[in-house]
């Protein structure tokens, strides 16, 4: 992109501030963003906007890693039951729904635990919900493998959210192309 993405205009804020907006939002019950330790401008921001931000001592290399620092830091100071969930959104998606995080909550069964991965017209997206157990999983993953590992080997339960959300829920900004696209003006 040439700049910090997520510190990009959108709308009347930026991409990460509209991201927390939306999990605010929602139902959860606290949001933890990972950040780089040479990115104390998006610490501060995520900070203000009530993230609990966890700021690790070297950039993880990729996001299967800064999902790890993450589980763990929800171990320590959230202590999570068996019963709870976790749910993954990569931070560059401003049109992330709260509607679908909710109803990713709502349909979340503690005595049935499975993947919940949201659908659009037949495609799935972000979130993914996870049950708690799941989370020490994430350590066992090998050097080659994220998180669709888990997908592929555990039970998976796709919620259709086309009466409450639109495909573009679903958008990411990886490129120019696809900020100047998708832009929240």
């Amino acid at each position: 992109m040439g700049v910090p993405k997520l510190m990009l205009p959108w709308g009347e804020s930026t991409i990460i501030e509209t991201l927390l907006d939306t999990w605010k939002a929602s139902r959860v019950r606290a949001t933890v963003v990972v950040v780089p330790p040479d990115d104390r401008e998006l610490a501060d921001l995520c900070w203000h906007a009530g993230a609990e931000v966890v700021i690790p001592p070297q950039q993880p290399s990729e996001m299967k890693h800064s999902i790890r620092i993450a589980l763990k830091h929800i171990a320590q100071h959230l202590r999570p039951r068996d019963t709870d969930a976790w749910l993954v959104a990569p931070a560059d998606m401003p049109r992330l729904s709260a509607a679908i995080v909710s109803r990713l909550l709502e349909n979340h069964q503690p005595d049935e635990p499975s993947i919940l991965l949201p659908t659009l017209q037949g495609r799935r997206g972000h979130p993914v919900l996870f049950p708690w157990p799941l989370a020490s999983r994430v350590n066992e993953l090998g050097s080659d493998e994220g998180l669709n590992a888990l997908v592929d080997r555990e039970i998976v339960t796709e919620i259709a959210c086309e009466d409450i959300a639109e495909l573009g829920a679903f958008s990411d900004v990886d490129t120019p192309d696809d900020y100047e696209q998708d832009r929240g003006e």
